[in-house]
């Protein structure tokens, strides 16, 4: 199991030239809760954002991301614009809170969790309660569950997800 937070700031590869194509930045997922691909920094003030799709990633290892060839990478278009990145942006997954169908919260959004790369689906959530909770009690892992939706303003998840029986990120290693 990956958290994507570890990933930013890799440096990703070229695996014909060896050239690095730029620097991860950002994941872009879905509402379906899939890994659609690695938003990288832009290479200069006016140039276009870019991205890699989650597809022709060959590697993720834990000092780059590698790709096959510069085709890999592309400028965002029309079918990236329904894509909610995880850290930046007006619109980012980091930071909304986690409210049960019932209306209990449950904390916020910190970072996602994905098992391998040939796996595209969310696995789960790191949630936050607070730097005071973050510090007394760790932050908490909610797995996904089958039904949740990523709302403007909240991630909403059935009635039954609980935190009182969830390991602290700590536990799960």
């Amino acid at each position: 199991m990956r958290k994507a937070g570890d990933i930013m700031g890799l440096p990703v590869l070229i695996l014909a030239t060896g050239k690095q194509a730029g620097i991860a930045k950002d994941f872009l997922i879905d509402r379906d809760w899939k890994l659609r691909g690695i938003l990288i920094e832009a290479k200069g003030w006016f140039a276009a954002s870019r991205y890699i799709e989650w597809d022709d990633i060959e590697a993720i290892g834990a000092d780059a991301v590698t790709i096959k060839d510069e085709q890999a990478v592309r400028d965002l278009g029309e079918e990236t614009a329904d894509l909610v990145p995880l850290l930046d942006g007006s619109f980012k997954l980091k930071g909304l809170p986690v409210v049960t169908a019932s209306g209990d919260e449950l904390g916020f959004v910190e970072d996602v969790y994905f098992g391998t790369q040939m796996d595209k689906k969310i696995l789960g959530y790191e949630l936050s309660g607070g730097l005071i909770s973050d510090l007394t009690e760790g932050r908490r892992w909610l797995p996904l569950p089958e039904e949740a939706t990523i709302g403007e303003d909240a991630v909403i998840v059935p009635v039954h997800c609980d935190l009182k029986d969830a390991p602290s990120i700590e536990e799960i290693g």
